[in-house]
């Protein structure tokens, strides 16, 4: 069966393109591997391809696309002929349209935002390369996360877009949060890979961006992204704590454009036959922030 294996990358809108570079490059720790019109594009450490992160000058902030790697070009088309058959209207990126990328298959999801599907992307490899590799690199900066992980949106019709994502990409749905009756859709949780979510939505605005995830080892690594945060002054959302959902450990913060990031930890893994796991509002507190058991009052109106 034709696989989704990924998420591939995610294009940021920021307000101040050199400020921003500096935030994502000395800050985060993700490496700079090329520029193109006003677009810097960057990636992880431990990623292979080309870029995961893109960042965009724009007069807003937030997110512009984000996209799934497909494992061969067949799965491209197939999934381009799932998606029409969804309702939804594809368009064809062509090659070099962005710098290292090859063909994509752009829609808009029913929460209005751009995604899109692509095989072909530039290789460059990791840090540490793939004979004899060390565990991890020297001259490490920042907090260094190993990839982007994931990343949560807001919507209004949560039914619909999770229904989109199983049916047309054969997502699966590792957690759902509901009303008490369990008659409306908050938040939903899905993955294509053993992870606890590849993406999440949560109910709210259509096309806003809530998070871009990125995955460090331990959760000393999130204590350390925290201090590393203290130590450049940026500002947080929430210091250190696990969430009930995913039980995955967590650090929310802000880039200089006022998009959310987050420093990721743990999490269970998922198998396709996993039951999903449900959480009702009533303990949506305990769900996000396990530990302090109520959202920050910033978690759903820091939108970008």
């Amino acid at each position: 069966m034709a696989k989704v294996m990924r998420i591939g990358r995610i294009e940021l809108k920021v307000l101040d393109l050199e400020k921003s570079v500096e935030y994502y490059t000395k800050v985060i720790g993700l490496e700079e591997t090329g520029r193109m019109g006003d677009s810097v594009y960057l990636k992880a450490w431990d990623e292979y391809d080309h870029h995961s992160v893109i960042l965009t000058k724009s007069k807003s902030a937030g997110i512009a696309h984000f996209a799934f790697k497909v494992e061969t070009l067949d799965d491209l088309v197939y999934f381009e002929r799932k998606v029409e058959e969804f309702g939804c209207t594809t368009t064809r990126i062509s090659k070099g349209t962005r710098l290292g990328e090859g063909e994509a298959v752009h829609f808009i999801l029913p929460t209005g935002h751009h995604c899109e599907l692509y095989h072909e992307i530039d290789f460059l490899g990791t840090a540490v390369g793939t004979l004899n590799p060390h565990p991890w690199p020297l001259g490490k900066v920042g907090i260094a996360p190993h990839r982007f992980d994931h990343c949560l949106l807001t919507g209004d019709d949560l039914n619909t877009v999770t229904r989109f994502f199983i049916d047309a990409l054969n997502f699966k749905q590792s957690e759902k949060i509901t009303t008490v009756d369990g008659e409306v859709l908050l938040g939903s949780f899905l993955y294509t890979t053993n992870k606890a979510h590849d993406l999440a939505f949560v109910k709210g605005p259509d096309a806003k961006l809530h998070h871009a995830g990125f995955h460090v080892d331990s959760l000393h690594d999130v204590f350390k992204a925290a201090d590393i945060l203290s130590m450049y002054e940026v500002p947080f959302d929430v210091t250190p704590t696990r969430h009930g959902i995913t039980r995955g450990e967590t650090i929310y913060f802000f880039d200089p454009s006022g998009n959310r990031n987050e420093a990721f930890a743990g999490g269970y893994i998922t198998y396709p036959d996993m039951p999903t796991i449900t959480w009702t509002e009533d303990k949506i507190g305990q769900g996000i922030f396990y530990h302090r058991r109520e959202l920050s009052e910033s978690f759903m109106k820091a939108l970008t």
